[in-house]
């Protein structure tokens, strides 16, 4: 069986003339399947032999709410969504002025084993299909009511280790006849996976590309990112220098701020400098805490101490604001499963 939402546009309008359908079906189709209807039977503008010819191979994805947590702090929602074979991931709705943004996993799980996070514990089970991810912004919008303006593609997994599928949802969500969300009120964020970064460049994408930096040199990233012993900084900083090249967009870099690991102020010079060249802004985020880690923040004046320095050093720097933090929803808690 075949999941309509898995099509791009173009597949859409192919596929159904394969089976007899015209081509204006496509829009109409497309349409509802971003409106997050369930079935067929409420594409009320579809004919009844049209609903019976597309039962027969193909179905409507959905997701189903197993959990849905509300922060009492600052109105964050996290959902724990159940897919059709019984796994789960969790998505993250954030209330900003500028109005609501999603974090989306692109991944039930994540191999990618850095040290701090949580949507690593257990390895990776499985990508997700460009319908499970565009499910997540379909199903969270529909359950708060709220158009939500802005993508965030921060949560469990690393996107660009489920690049083609990606691509496809990022093409399909940002189309005129679905959701429309733009491309530049979008993030992707990687952990440093090379071949992706040249890959997405050619894409030409107007995205933004959050690399997942989180240390200044080698040796330190080396003990928190597995994925720095196959590319290390210097192979990603080529990378990110060819992506700005190529895609003439500024890239923004995140750096866990772990105390006595990589927040002293010998290592906020060194990030400076090695990140000076590209102009991009760092996300500084003090490290949330997770269960099976023993990694901790250092104290507010430690944080505001390393932007100070970073910023001294001609270096566009802030902290993150933290969301959602008695729910478990902040950065790097996110989880494959029930706890």
């Amino acid at each position: 069986m075949i999941d309509l939402k898995d099509f791009e546009y173009d597949e859409l309008i192919e596929y159904l003339t394969s089976v007899g359908e015209k081509k204006f079906r496509a829009e109409q189709i497309f349409s509802w399947l971003h409106k997050g209807v369930e079935n067929y039977d409420e594409m009320t503008n579809l004919s009844k032999a049209t609903r019976e010819k597309l039962e027969k191979e193909t179905y409507v994805s959905t997701l189903k709410i197993r959990e849905k947590y509300v922060s009492k702090i600052d109105g964050t929602v996290k959902y724990l969504f159940e897919l059709p074979d019984g796994n789960c991931i969790e998505s993250v709705v954030m209330r900003y002025h500028h109005g609501l943004t999603i974090c989306i996993s692109s991944q039930v799980g994540c191999r990618m084993g850095c040290r701090f996070c949580a949507s690593t514990i257990g390895g990776l089970y499985r990508s997700l299909t460009p319908g499970e991810i565009l499910n997540q912004v379909i199903f969270a919008q529909k359950d708060v009511g709220e158009r939500i303006s802005n993508i965030v593609m921060m949560g469990i997994g690393e996107p660009l280790d489920n690049f083609d599928n990606v691509i496809k949802f990022l093409h399909n969500v940002n189309h005129e006849k679905g959701l429309n969300i733009g491309y530049r009120h979008i993030s992707l964020s990687t952990c440093g996976v090379v071949p992706g970064i040249y890959a997405l460049a050619k894409e030409k994408l107007p995205i933004t590309l959050t690399i997942s930096l989180h240390a200044p040199n080698n040796e330190i990233r080396d003990s928190i990112m597995p994925v720095n012993h196959k590319y290390d900084i210097e192979e990603l900083l080529t990378a990110c220098r060819e992506y700005v090249k190529t895609t003439n967009r500024r890239i923004s870099f995140e750096y866990s701020l772990i105390h006595g690991v990589n927040d002293s102020m010998a290592n906020a010079e060194e990030l400076a400098n090695l990140v000076r060249d590209l102009h991009g802004h760092i996300n500084l985020i003090p490290v949330n805490k997770v269960e099976e880690r023993n990694f901790e923040k250092g104290s507010n004046d430690d944080i505001r101490a390393f932007q100070e320095k970073l910023t001294h050093l001609g270096i566009n720097a802030t902290v993150r604001r933290e969301l959602g933090s008695d729910i478990s929803a902040s950065c790097g808690q996110l989880r494959k499963k029930v706890i």
